[in-house]
């Protein structure tokens, strides 16, 4: 498989993953109502709703990134591309890994 092609299925197959987990996201987010701070800490304590945020988190900026990869690569015409790459990949990583970082203190918090 072609490297454009291979990245054409990635952008599918995570778009396709992120169906069901923005789903249970939002499902899940409505059901905690007014139940405020301390509700959504104790669902997210909770070692479903932590794998499910950390998945969620992972694909949602995994997926980005192969989506800003290619807006760049179609319409970025400098030298600078490879750069403002680095930084798009460095960013959606440092995003992801913060958001890894605040689900597990908040797992381990208790």
């Amino acid at each position: 498989m072609k490297e454009g092609q291979a990245h054409w299925w990635r952008e599918r197959v995570t778009a396709v993953a992120l169906i069901p987990l923005v789903l249970w996201f939002l499902v899940s987010i409505v059901a905690l109502g007014r139940g405020g701070y301390s509700a959504l800490i104790r669902w997210l304590s909770m070692p479903s709703s932590a794998l499910m945020m950390v998945s969620l988190l992972v694909i949602v900026f995994y997926h980005a990134a192969l989506g800003m990869q290619v807006i760049i690569e179609d319409y970025v015409h400098s030298a600078n591309k490879g750069r403002v790459l680095i930084i798009v990949r460095i960013g959606c990583l440092t995003l992801a890994g913060a958001g890894i970082v605040a689900v597990t203190r908040i797992v381990l918090h208790k």
